[in-house]
């Protein structure tokens, strides 16, 4: 006899939505698709001979150590290799500044655990993560969108926005944004931290793409410009391997305090192990010589994208030209539904995510799309983005 389990389940779960890509995208396991979606990593930039080398170091260096229970805010070694890796990003802390946690999705997960009171207003820049819009809804808050234009948020709109209501946090992904490249511009950085440290406001500054720079000169983060109003997250999971989900973060101290004690509850700590593989490749020097291999596969990748598109797109359409990360993003002719040419391209064998699903309101994203060139490559990107382009004139 089925059991009625539905009146065991608590409020929170009516505003808990699955992951609407990762429910969209499983046609991509279809023979012969050609996926432009999901923004994975190249299994080609793992640095797989290496870890032999950093396994046995790990083992030789830590021993039983990096087999056992460890402290809540992370193994002690990951964290001091961090200060030296983050210092080259201009952010200076120490080791008891920063917080391990189980990817960066567990970071926003948890902040929104220590931050959000049902009904709180958060601000997103428009269109925003997906991934931090589904970690937030669990604990109901009431989102607040902000315009963006290619520099990224607009300031006066933020200002306007702190004006009008209280808003516990903004959240910003700053640097070749997820899902459309987009880079907040220094000018832009500057503004906007004028902005919330006049008004003793916050910032999730959510960092995860910085490294994959293919052109340009490196932006410093923002929380170089409002250290004491900005949690800094970011991942190793883009510059060395996704699945030892290691994300961390550098807060304000009474909210390393609270995640601290929000995680201690949750997990008590990250995977020891994963973390000394992570010390390793950084202390050992490896990083410095992979990412640089990383950015070589990518950047041809993304220039074949652009170059396939300018050939092969309609006119009507517009796109991102970013100088890195993993995405570009497309903007249909008014009227369009990016998710009814999706299944139209899905039928071609080539898929993408519509871009309604970034939106708070998808109806104001119902004529953009995402696509990600890191994993095909360049022969099949010009033959996924001409069937693309095929689809796309047949259907208007």
């Amino acid at each position: 006899m089925s059991q009625d389990f539905q009146r065991l389940l608590s409020q929170r779960t009516l505003t808990m939505r699955k992951n609407q890509i990762r429910e969209i995208l499983k046609v991509v396991s279809q023979p012969g698709m050609i996926s432009l979606a999901g923004g994975i990593p190249a299994p080609e930039t793992f640095p797989l001979e290496e870890l032999y080398r950093i396994n046995e170091a790990v083992l030789d260096r830590y021993g039983a150590a990096a087999l056992q229970y460890d402290l809540t805010e992370g193994f002690t070694p990951f964290r001091e290799a961090l200060v030296s890796y983050l210092g080259a990003k201009a952010i200076t802390v120490g080791a008891d500044d920063i917080l391990v946690f189980n990817g960066s999705q567990s970071v926003l997960d948890t902040l929104g655990k220590a931050l959000i009171t049902p009904g709180d207003a958060i601000a997103l820049e428009t269109p925003s993560y997906l991934g931090a819009i589904s970690a937030f809804s669990a604990y109901e808050p009431r989102y607040v969108s902000i315009a963006t234009d290619d520099e990224g948020i607009l300031p006066e709109a933020l200002e306007e926005a702190l004006d009008r209501q209280e808003i516990k946090f903004i959240y910003l992904v700053t640097t070749f944004q997820n899902p459309t490249g987009r880079s907040l511009s220094i000018e832009r950085r500057q503004q906007v931290a004028e902005i919330v440290k006049q008004r003793g406001a916050l910032v999730i500054e959510d960092d995860p793409y910085s490294d994959l720079r293919y052109r340009g000169e490196a932006v410093p983060p923002f929380y170089t410009y409002a250290p004491d109003n900005t949690v800094y997250v970011s991942t190793v999971s883009k510059v060395f391997a996704p699945g030892l989900r290691l994300g961390f973060c550098v807060a304000p101290p009474l909210i390393h305090e609270w995640l601290y004690t929000a995680k201690q509850g949750a997990d008590l700590h990250s995977n020891t192990y994963a973390q000394a593989l992570a010390a390793e490749y950084i202390r050992g020097g490896v990083i410095d010589t992979q990412v640089p291999k990383i950015i070589e596969l990518y950047r041809p990748r993304q220039e074949a994208m652009l170059e396939a598109m300018e050939q092969h797109i309609p006119g009507d359409y517009t796109w991102t030209k970013p100088d890195g990360g993993m995405f570009i993003w497309v903007e249909g002719p008014a009227g369009l539904d990016a998710e009814a040419l999706y299944w139209k391209a899905v039928e071609r064998k080539v898929a993408f995510v519509p871009g309604k699903y970034f939106y708070i309101d998808p109806a104001d994203g119902l004529p953009t799309m995402r696509l990600n060139f890191t994993r095909p490559n360049e022969a099949t990107i010009e033959a996924a983005i001409a069937a693309l382009g095929r689809v796309m004139r047949e259907f208007n």
